[in-house]
């Protein structure tokens, strides 16, 4: 549940510094290094920066990554200033003239293009551009779901009428665009949904390629990238059975070989990140109520947004602080179901719902794993003011 490096940092900080995000960077390297491994060579692995843009992860993770996938002109200038000599690939909906303009300027050359009128807004402005180099583009296309592919999928990206990315009949119109202009069609991207098993990824990938080899053929062109995105699954309820990067690459190896000069891309953001950090904080208040026993920490969703989004247990671990100097009793939980909650007004504020435990005591901290994406960085920081969580990286 946590490494040793971590649980020593987490349990050595002191208190005024709870609550804090942990990050064995470590950890992290031997995880990516084996997805990368897992992976054929001929397979680009880009990591999708929303899951976790912090700086120290994106340089943790350059050495085994093709480039980054970002989603806004923040996320772009962000990236760049931290990784600044891997690609970026822009992607995301509704993207602005400024962050267009901003993205030519700063040297990206692929776009993932989500509608019309990004392709044509897209096409005026490469056309600005000084010298003759090309603008590549990957078209985003909303391909129907089969009856079953997406069972299972925690987030439906796609498969059914959507904003994200373009109807297949409109992609097709959207080909004539690309003629005559700076801009060239490399090939398509389609991210169906997250929270996939690497059996459903591999159909819904294999489905894509068979799609994309009928456009070309249809129409002529020659397509040479394949963007099957990401959303690999990662089961909060059993933090210790990720995704099966082995048996994936294993079904991507298959799928190149039927597909001859096709590249193929994933773009994996919290399978790749979310188990290298953990949100440390302690057990400010324990109390029972109508027979339940409910933990009150310092911090809470406000900080670790994703239990209360994904409507799940985020897992912990307790690190015991035998220390107790008040006058009166420590209030404590033994042998029973506790729920774990934050200081905010809400009930929402919810970390994990009646999880049995051996021991939890006032004082006591807990370490809350997978904690390592869409985490902070998607959290609502400011509502009442508390303060913000400390971050420590370990190298």
């Amino acid at each position: 549940m946590i490494t040793p490096r971590a649980a020593a940092r987490a349990a050595g900080l002191p208190a005024d510094e709870l609550p804090a995000y942990v990050y064995d960077l470590a950890a992290l390297d031997d995880h990516a290094r084996a997805i990368r491994a897992a992976l054929p060579g001929s397979v680009e692995l880009y990591y999708a920066a929303k899951a976790n843009p912090a700086p120290e992860i994106l340089q943790a993770l350059a050495p085994h990554v093709t480039g980054f996938e970002v989603s806004s002109g923040g996320e772009l200038a962000h990236v760049r200033k931290a990784v600044p000599t891997l690609p970026v690939a822009f992607g995301g909906p509704g993207k602005t003239e400024a962050e267009l303009r901003l993205a030519l300027r700063l040297g990206t050359r692929r776009f993932h293009v989500e509608s019309e009128g990004e392709l044509r807004l897209l096409a005026e402005l490469a056309d600005e551009q000084p010298g003759d180099a090309p603008v590549d583009v990957l078209l985003r296309v909303n391909l129907p779901a089969g009856d079953d592919e997406l069972d299972g999928a925690a987030l439906a990206m796609g498969g059914r009428p959507g904003p994200f990315g373009l109807d297949p009949r409109r992609a097709e119109a959207c080909l004539p665009l690309l003629r005559g202009r700076r801009l060239r069609l490399r090939g398509i991207h389609a991210h169906l949904a997250s929270g996939l098993s690497e059996g459903a990824h591999l159909v819904v990938a294999a489905r894509v390629a068979d799609w994309a080899r009928e456009l070309a053929d249809r129409h002529g062109l020659t397509l040479t990238e394949i963007n099957v995105g990401g959303g690999m699954a990662v089961d909060y309820t059993r933090p210790a059975v990720p995704f099966d990067w082995n048996s994936y690459g294993a079904g991507l190896r298959d799928l190149a070989v039927r597909n001859p000069g096709l590249t193929l891309r994933v773009e994996p953001g919290r399978a790749l990140t979310a188990y290298c950090g953990w949100y440390v904080t302690e057990v400010l208040d324990l109390k029972h109520s109508h027979g339940e026993a409910f933990a009150i920490l310092r911090g809470g969703t406000h900080h670790l947004r994703t239990p209360a989004a994904k409507q799940h247990d985020q897992p912990f671990t307790v690190l015991p602080v035998d220390a107790w100097e008040r006058p009166w009793p420590r209030p404590a939980a033994l042998d029973e179901p506790v729920t774990l909650v934050g200081q905010l007004c809400t009930p929402k504020d919810t970390l994990a719902r009646r999880v049995p435990v051996a021991e939890l005591r006032v004082g006591d901290r807990v370490a809350f794993s997978m904690a390592g994406a869409y985490a902070w960085n998607i959290s609502h920081h400011d509502f009442l003011m508390h303060p913000a969580p400390t971050f420590h990286f370990l190298d």
